[in-house]
C-alpha cells in the first residue's frame, strides 16, 4: 500500500493549501509549528530516515555535541528549563526534538522512511508532484528543510575500498567495534574530528590524524547549571529569557571578529595550544595558516590535551593511497592501522542534491545554480513557484546560532502561505531581479568578509564563491524577512475557483 495525496471536493480555505515539508530535523519541526500557528493543518512532513532528529539523528559518533550555547540552541517559543549544561550532546538535542513533536502533535503528519528524489511544477495547476522510488505525492507549496549536514563525504582516495581494517564515516559511527589498543588513522580534522578524537585516544593505543590544514580551536566555556538556575527557570520563565538575548547579543558581537583582525583569536587558540603542546614540530602542524573564521573556527576544551599526548601524531603529508593494511603518503611513507575513521564532512554547497528539481517551463534548479547556489533571502529561486527553503544558501552562520535564522525563515514561509489562502493564488514566484538585488547584497558583505579570503572551506564553492554563510547581523536578516514584500513576487491568482487537483488536499492511504 502506498502513500498518495487524494483529491478533496472542498476549497482550500478550510485546512489551507497543501504543504509539503521535507525533512524531520530542526528546519522541518519549525515550519510545521510555525504553519500550525496560522491555523494551517494541511500538512505532512517527509522523511527520508526512520525517525525525527536531523543532524542530531545522523551524528552519534563519541563527544558530538553542540558549540552554541543552551540558550541560543532551542526554540525562542520552547524553552525548557531543566537542561543540565550550557552545551549539550547531540542526544540530549535529539531528545528535544522528539518532546517538541509530540507537544505540538506533529508526529501524525510525518511519512517516514520517504525520501523526495524529484520534484515537478505545474502551472496550469499550480501543483508540485513529488515522487519517493515508485510512489508520488502533490501539493500546493513546498518547503524542504534537508539541511546542510546530513549527506557525507568521502574522499576520493585510490585504494580506499581496499583497506581491510574497519572503517566509518563519522556521520555513520560503528559503535560496535572495539577501539581499546586499536591503531587509528583519523582522515580529517574540522567540527567532528575535534570532537571525537579526544574520545578515541582514551581508547586507542595510537592515534594519527592526517591534516590538510589546521583548525583555529578556542576553549568552549561548558559549565554545570546550578540547581537554583533551573528552579528560577522554571518559577519565572522570563528569566530564560534574558539569558537568551545576552548569548544572542554576546554572539552578534562575535560577528566583527569576522570583519577585523582576528589578532585575539590567534593568541587565545595558540596560548591553549601551548598549555598542553610541547613538541615544537607537532605545534607547527597544528597552527593554521590563515585568518580566523575563514574556515570554521572551533570550540572544544579536550582537543588540546588529547592533542599534547604522546600516543597522538598528525600528518602533514598528502595521502597518495589506502592500501589493504593502512595508507601511504605521497612521500613513500606506509603507515599500517586496524581502523580508519573519515572525519571529512559533508556535502554542503551541492543544496538539496542529489535531488531533481524542475520548476515553470521544465527549468532544472541545477542549472539554474551552475555557477553555484543562491536564493532570495535564502529562501525562494526565481521560476520554482510556491518553492521555499529553509536554511539555503547564504543562510549558514559562524557567530550565531542557525535556530534563530530557521524561525525567521519558518515566519515567512507561513506568512507566504498565508498570501496564497487568503487571496486564493495559483502561485508565487520571486522576481529574478529581486533575488540578482538580494543576492547582490549578500555576496557584497561576504566579498569584505573573513569568508572569502584566501582558503579552501565548505562555505564555498571550487570555484571561490561563498554559497553558505550569511555575512552580517543575523537581526538584519531578521529585518529583512519579518515580512514578506510581495512586490518581489510574480502573483498568479485563480481566474476561478479550484478544483480538483487545485485544491486543498490531504494525505490519505491508496491502493
Amino acid at each position: 500500500m502506498a502513500l498518495a495525496h487524494d483529491v478533496s471536493a472542498q476549497t482550500g480555505a478550510a485546512t489551507g493549501p497543501s504543504i509539503a515539508i521535507l525533512g524531520a530535523g530542526v528546519s522541518g519541526i519549525c515550519a510545521a509549528i510555525k504553519l500550525k500557528e496560522k491555523g494551517f493543518t494541511n500538512f505532512t512532513i517527509y522523511e527520508k530516515a526512520n525517525e525525527i532528529g536531523g543532524t542530531w539523528r545522523e551524528n552519534t559518533y563519541p563527544g558530538c555535541s553542540c558549540d552554541v550555547p543552551l540558550h541560543m540552541y532551542q526554540f525562542s517559543f520552547d524553552m525548557r528549563p531543566d537542561w543540565s549544561r550550557k552545551y549539550v550532546f547531540s542526544q540530549d538535542l535529539k531528545a528535544y526534538l522528539e518532546s517538541v513533536v509530540d507537544k505540538y502533535g506533529l508526529r501524525g503528519h510525518i511519512v517516514f522512511n520517504t525520501e523526495i528524489d524529484d520534484m515537478r511544477f505545474d502551472e496550469r495547476t499550480g501543483i508540485w508532484t513529488l515522487k519517493s522510488g515508485e510512489r508520488s505525492f502533490q501539493a500546493n507549496v513546498v518547503a524542504a528543510g534537508t539541511g546542510q549536514l546530513h549527506r557525507p563525504i568521502w574522499p576520493n582516495i585510490p585504494g580506499r575500498e581496499s583497506f581491510t581494517g574497519d572503517h566509518w564515516h563519522s556521520a555513520q559511527w560503528n559503535h560496535s567495534v572495539d577501539l581499546k589498543g586499536k591503531r587509528v588513522a583519523v582522515i580529517g580534522n574540522g567540527a567532528s574530528a575535534i570532537q571525537f578524537v579526544p574520545e578515541v585516544a582514551k581508547e586507542a593505543g595510537q592515534v594519527t590524524i592526517f591534516q590538510r590544514s589546521a583548525s583555529w580551536v578556542l576553549p568552549r566555556p561548558q559549565r554545570e547549571f546550578w540547581g537554583w538556575e533551573k528552579a528560577l527557570y522554571r518559577a519565572l520563565p522570563w528569566t530564560i529569557n534574558i539569558q537568551r538575548w545576552k548569548t544572542y547579543w554576546f554572539g552578534e558581537l562575535l560577528f566583527r571578529a569576522f570583519h577585523k583582525s582576528g589578532d585575539k583569536i590567534k593568541q587565545t587558540a595558540i596560548d591553549e595550544m601551548n598549555l598542553y603542546v610541547t613538541d615544537p614540530v607537532k605545534k607547527q602542524k597544528l597552527t593554521p595558516d590563515y585568518e580566523p573564521g575563514c574556515k570554521r573556527v572551533l570550540f572544544a576544551n579536550d582537543w588540546w590535551p588529547a592533542m599534547g599526548k604522546d600516543h597522538v601524531d598528525v600528518v602533514t603529508e598528502g595521502i597518495a593511497e589506502i592500501t589493504p593494511t593502512g595508507i601511504r603518503t605521497k612521500d613513500g611513507t606506509q603507515r599500517d592501522f586496524d581502523i580508519i575513521i573519515y572525519g571529512t564532512g559533508f556535502d554542503t554547497t551541492n543544496f538539496l542534491g542529489p535531488m531533481t528539481v524542475k520548476g515553470l517551463a521544465g527549468r532544472d534548479l541545477s542549472d539554474a545554480w551552475h555557477d553555484g547556489a543562491e536564493a532570495h533571502h535564502g529562501m525562494t529561486v526565481s521560476g520554482f513557484p510556491n518553492f521555499f527553503m529553509l536554511y539555503g544558501p547564504n543562510t549558514n552562520l559562524g557567530h550565531n546560532s542557525i535556530i534563530f535564522m530557521i524561525e525567521c525563515q519558518s515566519n515567512y514561509i507561513a506568512q507566504c502561505v498565508q498570501k496564497i489562502a487568503n487571496d486564493n493564488l495559483l502561485y508565487l514566484d520571486v522576481k529574478a531581479e529581486a533575488q540578482r538585488a538580494s543576492n547582490a547584497l549578500v555576496q557584497a558583505d561576504n566579498a569584505n568578509s573573513v569568508f572569502a579570503s584566501g582558503c579552501t572551506s565548505w562555505y564555498k564553492t571550487a570555484s571561490g564563491k561563498v554559497t553558505n554563510n550569511w555575512a552580517n547581523y543575523t537581526f538584519k536578516y531578521w529585518w529583512r524577512t519579518r515580512k514578506p514584500d510581495f512586490n518581489e513576487y510574480t502573483i498568479r491568482t485563480r481566474t476561478d475557483k479550484p478544483q480538483g487537483a487545485a485544491a486543498g488536499m490531504k494525505v490519505a492511504p491508496a491502493e
